[in-house]
């Protein structure tokens, strides 16, 4: 066999020539070590914790079981049809679905939220004639939307929400729909600050202009109704109210699955038709997509379905009771610290505060103070908890984010025990700044015309130089971010996550 002459001598083998088994497991280990914890309750993002034995255990050998099904074809994999339609089945059922309506599992509350707009978009187009569509949506809605709107050609219209409730107006909502009108969103809660936007209002608002009204429950879907169960007042939020046309719900947050496992809701057939996606013009099998995923494993959806089987109504119900718990609790001690403000009311598992200025006789109520705020969240870090910064944006306060669970209420006194402590270590610490003659630039800088060289840069002078790596403390670095024009924000943001998935030569 004579060799190739286009392969070269020195070609880089792209992987190594095979490992033991034992070996890769234990670097894979190895490298969780430097993540935050997903387990025990001390980080308050990202994670949902039940807090309860087997589960993870459970969840994988499910997963296991179902890894190698191709999801992307019920007709040969009928189970998969069971195993959603159960799931879907659910959450219609919790969350007051009428006879007809329909859904899918998705991977995430981003792809359930892509579905509905589309869903809105091609319902609009096709029942109204609508060929420049809006998503009308309270500034508090979910960057998911934006995301959206930008995937698929529609124009978000934002609108500010209440500055005192951090809840959606329901008088401007309804004034900001217009015949482009293809979708209005209300969250159930928001999660910037946890409130629950007054979804009747607005859905009836939509319903009075013949328009779709999307209800964002990704975080509260699976949880409100079992806090209602476990005694807690929550006001309508679902298919209760007539002019809510469809609904996103997690199974990752408040029903404790593994991470990709969310259900899209609608009210009948009719809407989630607009969802799907067909194609038939090209020599292969015929495509059919519900989602925007074609092939996928079902191994995410088994595990799913495994854990709300095992946990069932009396199982959530107590969970929710427990998130209650902790959320009382906390909101006790937050209110009784000093200089700590509580953004809202919260409602639905979600705290937002903020670190106000001492008070004085001049400022008896004191005011927002970022400095004080991100280096509370560094402190806080530097005794093993992670508080989730929020930065400030159109009036609204800069804020510390916690997400509770099941496996925070046995946390919350110790959390409440260091807080006052990393309070008063912040406030011995220099003032994060931001350079006035950078930010007087920042507001000049076109983000579209900058080289990669001018980004770069300005995330050096920020602390995020080559590499891709975080400084220990990260008050300065968003305290300049704070102060940056929003799309300059993001242009550096998308260099910065960019420079951290960079590909490994072996």
């Amino acid at each position: 066999m004579q060799p190739d002459p286009t392969a070269s001598a020195h070609e880089t083998p792209a992987l190594p020539a095979g490992r033991p088994a034992a070996e890769i497991l234990t670097e894979l280990k190895a490298l969780r070590t430097a993540d935050a914890p997903t387990r025990g309750g001390r980080t308050f993002a990202y994670v949902y914790d039940a807090g309860r034995e087997g589960l993870d255990e459970l969840a994988a050998e499910a997963y296991a079981a179902y890894a190698t099904v191709n999801g992307l074809d019920p007709t040969v994999f009928p189970s998969v049809a069971r195993l959603e339609n159960d799931l879907v089945g659910a959450a219609a059922a919790l969350l007051g679905a009428p006879p007809g309506a329909q859904g899918t599992f998705t991977s995430g509350g981003t792809e359930s939220i892509l579905l509905a707009v589309k869903t809105a978009r091609d319902h609009a187009r096709s029942t109204r004639g609508v060929t420049d569509p809006q998503l009308v949506l309270p500034s508090t809605a979910h960057a998911a939307f934006h995301k959206a709107a930008a995937y698929l050609g529609l124009e978000p219209v934002v609108v500010p929400v209440d500055p005192v409730t951090y809840k959606a107006n329901p008088t401007a909502m309804a004034a900001a729909i217009t015949p482009r009108t293809a979708l209005v969103v209300a969250s159930a809660p928001s999660y910037a600050h946890g409130v629950i936007d007054p979804v009747a209002r607005i859905a009836e608002a939509a319903a009075e202009h013949e328009v779709l009204c999307h209800v964002d429950a990704c975080i509260g879907g699976w949880l409100l109704p079992y806090l209602r169960r476990a005694g807690r007042t929550v006001e309508p939020f679902d298919f209760s109210l007539p002019g809510v046309t469809s609904i996103s719900v997690d199974l990752h947050k408040y029903g404790y699955a593994d991470k990709g496992a969310s259900v899209v809701l609608y009210r009948n057939a009719e809407l989630r038709r607009h969802q799907y996606f067909a194609h038939a013009g090209w020599p292969g099998y015929p495509v059919v997509n519900p989602t925007v995923q074609g092939t996928k494993s079902a191994g995410l959806l088994a595990q799913a379905w495994a854990v709300l089987q095992h946990i069932g109504e009396d199982g959530y119900t107590a969970l929710a009771a427990r998130v209650a718990e902790a959320s009382d609790h906390l909101l006790e001690g937050l209110r009784t610290t000093p200089d700590i403000h509580i953004l809202g009311e919260p409602e639905a598992g979600l705290v937002a505060f903020t670190v106000l200025t001492s008070a004085t006789p001049d400022r008896p109520s004191g005011t927002p103070d970022l400095s004080l705020l991100l280096h509370l969240a560094d402190e806080m870090r530097v005794r093993g908890w992670y508080l989730q910064p929020q930065l400030s944006f159109d009036g609204l306060p800069p804020n510390l984010h916690l997400t509770l669970t099941p496996a925070t209420v046995d946390r919350v006194e110790a959390l409440l025990t260091d807080l006052p402590e990393a309070l008063a270590i912040a406030r011995t610490l220099p003032p994060a700044t931001a350079d006035p003659a950078l930010t007087d630039l920042a507001a000049t800088l076109d983000p579209d015309t900058l080289t990669l060289e001018d980004v770069a840069g300005i995330l050096a002078f920020a602390g995020l130089g080559e590499g891709g790596g975080l400084p220990e403390r990260m008050a300065p670095v968003l305290f300049l971010l704070d102060a940056l024009p929003g799309r300059l924000k993001e242009r550096l943001l998308t260099e910065f996550v960019g420079s951290v998935f960079r590909p490994r030569t072996p």
